[in-house]
């Protein structure tokens, strides 16, 4: 974890939502070590009063009956002021929404009640427990992957070791050594999030498959794969609808997405080509045989190396806001990633040194009349730029 002097913008959320709405249940969801816990920590120094912290990070999911126990202490801590309690992990307890639920409206019932803090690292489970269980009795903050300005300002970090080892503060001890680095991501933090937050957590009938599309997902970053050629690719035998809910899957625990294809007016298929992001660049690295040397060599590979960072850097800031990011393709026309908001829509294109493919800009705005147009890279904006603002300043 870095420095204790360098402060996550989630930290002043988090205090905010407490003040000014610490009746709901403030709930943070994100990847595993990206900071959720630290940032809780953070806001335990701040408060001025008694906290109490329990991780459900366990062996054996605990019951409900944890957080009733937790919860009851926390009570008791409201005759030596305001109490503060946060429960890590809160995903892995059986029935954990409905606990919750009970819990704060028992609460209701009393003069004074704790503030409650929840963090996960599921966003399909959180999701779904908050939105079934705790519909207007929670606030949503979203801690997501490091982007370039937080590694470079905790660690000092320049752009391209960013787009190679990516957002995880935990890894930044082991960037001097490129195999330990990749060991302990591939260890510690892959392992982990497969093992407890997807095939512990989730019906998966062909765990060995879900693997399997992780590992071509790292080896094909930013590139745009039909569901027929991954099966053609994968050793367990498997279908078409089985890869897209594993993929979605691999998304909820922000490893990997599927971008869809751009079709104003149509129905989402399954059955069409996704683009596959990576949720960080560190994943990417991690699974590859080369070192940053060797991939920054490779011209076409860093293209797709940077391609991937930046489709990443559009999922991280827009996650939860009214915006989708897809991609199209048309023959041999091709746009890296189009984001819609609303009626607007932004056509992106993203240019490195030794880029060979040809633009798709002109046929896309020529068949979508009021689209715009950004080019990332060499001949627009600048990389650094890019990667260093929120896409929501220039996004329609």
């Amino acid at each position: 974890m870095p420095a204790l002097t360098f402060e996550r913008a989630i930290v002043a959320r988090l205090v905010k939502g407490l003040e000014a709405h610490g009746n709901l249940v403030q709930v943070v969801v994100g990847p595993r070590q990206v900071g959720k816990t630290w940032a809780a920590h953070a806001v335990r120094r701040q408060w001025h009063g008694p906290v109490r912290y329990a991780a459900a990070d366990q062996f054996l999911p605990p019951g409900p009956e944890w957080i009733r126990s937790h919860w009851d202490l926390a009570r008791k801590d409201l005759a030596d002021g305001q109490a503060l309690l946060i429960l890590d992990e809160v995903q892995k307890v059986r029935g954990w929404a409905d606990t919750v639920k009970a819990e704060w409206d028992a609460d209701r019932a009393l003069p004074q009640a704790p503030k409650v803090v929840l963090l996960g690292s599921s966003a399909l489970l959180l999701a779904k427990g908050v939105t079934e269980s705790l519909a207007g009795r929670y606030l949503l903050h979203r801690c997501t992957h490091w982007s370039w300005p937080e590694m470079r300002g905790a660690f000092g970090w320049d752009l391209d070791r960013w787009l190679w080892l990516g957002g995880y503060p935990g890894t930044a001890a082991f960037a001097e050594d490129e195999t330990a680095w990749k060991a302990y991501v591939r260890d510690s933090l892959i392992e982990a999030v497969l093992a407890r937050d997807v095939l512990s957590l989730q019906v998966v009938a062909k765990p060995a498959l879900l693997r399997q599309l992780f590992a071509l997902a790292c080896g094909y970053p930013a590139q745009i794969l039909s569901y027929n050629k991954m099966l053609g690719q994968l050793q367990e035998a498997g279908n078409t609808t089985t890869l897209a809910h594993y993929l979605e899957l691999l998304g909820t625990a922000f490893l990997a997405s599927g971008l869809e294809s751009h079709s104003p007016g149509q129905v989402r298929a399954r059955g069409g080509s996704p683009k596959l992001i990576l949720w960080n660049n560190a994943l990417v690295a991690a699974m590859d045989l080369r070192d940053q040397v060797a991939a920054r060599r490779d011209g076409e590979w860093w293209g797709r190396v940077v391609e991937n960072a930046a489709g990443a850097h559009l999922l991280n800031h827009l996650q939860g806001l009214p915006y989708r990011v897809r991609h199209w393709r048309r023959g041999d026309d091709e746009v890296d990633f189009v984001v819609e908001a609303g009626a607007g829509v932004r056509a992106i294109e993203i240019k490195t040194s030794r880029s060979r493919r040809r633009s798709g800009l002109p046929a896309f705005l020529a068949s979508h009349p009021g689209s715009r147009a950004l080019i990332v890279g060499a001949g627009g904006m600048p990389l650094e730029e890019f990667f260093a603002s929120d896409p929501r300043e220039w996004l329609p």
